[in-house]
């Protein structure tokens, strides 16, 4: 599942990589891989966020057309990573709360660029875990704000998209 061109994060910086972002993803389809091949997914899923220091990571950020994302909230240095690892598979968000919050965002597949972005604070997602049973998640702050960043990506939508103060860094 996971090929050389899969090892490295997609960005928009390429134009054939920032179109295949810009596509909405695929529904993942369970009955097309084994319980290894899902493990292994998500384990590579997990490293590569790891390695590039993100705090979530959808399937098509490394080129996969397929709707999973992974995502943790980082320790509060930055260094690390606390609380429950997420993998989920086919997310929808069934509902978000009124209140909205406006906050920085980055992302690995628009380096070099942030901007605020209004997402709502309490989100609750539906989908699937990793051996295809359904979830449920209820999350707010920091984490709803993950969850609607990555769900985003698997519509082909980037924070940039939304931010109305995006900004260049060096």
């Amino acid at each position: 599942m996971v090929k050389e061109e899969n090892q490295k994060i997609w960005t928009t910086e390429i134009k054939s990589q920032k179109d295949f972002l810009k596509g909405r993803a695929k529904k993942f389809d369970f009955a097309e891989y084994s319980k290894k091949d899902i493990n292994d997914l998500i384990l590579f899923m997990r490293m590569m966020m790891i390695k590039n220091r993100g705090v979530g990571l959808a399937a098509p950020q490394i080129g996969l057309n397929m709707r999973v994302f992974v995502a943790q909230l980082p320790n509060d240095d930055g260094s690390g990573y606390v609380g429950k690892f997420y993998a989920i598979f086919n997310p929808e968000i069934e509902s978000i709360s009124k209140k909205y919050i406006s906050d920085v965002e980055g992302c690995l597949s628009v380096p070099y660029y942030y901007g605020s972005v209004e997402r709502a604070d309490k989100i609750t997602i539906n989908g699937f875990d990793k051996n295809g049973r359904k979830t449920k998640i209820k999350a707010q702050g920091y984490l709803a704000r993950i969850f609607q960043h990555e769900v985003d990506h698997l519509n082909g939508i980037l924070f940039s998209d939304k931010s109305k103060d995006l900004k260049k860094y060096q």
